[in-house]
């Protein structure tokens, strides 16, 4: 089953991306890799007669992969051709969920999430606990210098030895 998933993954390589990379995965499946577009796909096998297990993902920064956003059951004995459409559909709900959607850019604290959907009023924050710190110790520090500054510009206005 692996020499006929690297036939079909090596001809799937060549017809997808000029540049590409073809390896074994642990599982006993076949991983291609697209570097330049930062895309992956795999075929590993199902257990059943000339069908493999296809699923595409992204390759995040570092060149670790993410997991898979899409996975099919495919006929290995269709054209190659017809396999090649197919990666393409996956490989666009990849490229397509992985481009950010209206709302979904930094936020003010600069975390990335959703949208709130239309109609819910979002979260409310919880007060603060009893006795929990509000002020770090940086924070602290900057009040002490102004008040230092506050009380030495004060003692030379009006408690100076000329006063």
């Amino acid at each position: 089953m692996y020499a006929q998933l690297r036939e079909t993954a090596a001809e799937l390589a060549g017809i997808l991306w000029r540049e590409h990379t073809v390896y074994r995965e642990r599982g006993g499946g076949v991983v291609i890799r697209g570097e330049h577009v930062r895309r992956w796909i795999s075929l590993a096998p199902t257990g059943g007669k000339d069908q493999a297990l296809l699923r595409a993902g992204r390759i995040l920064d570092g060149g670790t992969t993410a997991p898979a956003r899409t996975e099919v059951v495919v006929d290995l004995t269709v054209p190659v051709a017809e396999l090649a459409t197919v990666c393409r559909r996956m490989l666009a709900e990849v490229a397509a969920a992985a481009e950010p959607g209206p709302g979904s850019g930094p936020s003010r604290s600069g975390r990335t999430g959703k949208a709130p959907k239309p109609g819910k009023a979002p979260k409310a924050r919880k007060p603060p606990k009893a006795g929990s710190r509000h002020t770090g110790a940086g924070s602290w520090v900057v009040l002490v210098l102004v008040g230092i500054a506050v009380a030495a510009w004060v003692y030379s206005v009006f408690g100076g030895p000329g006063y």
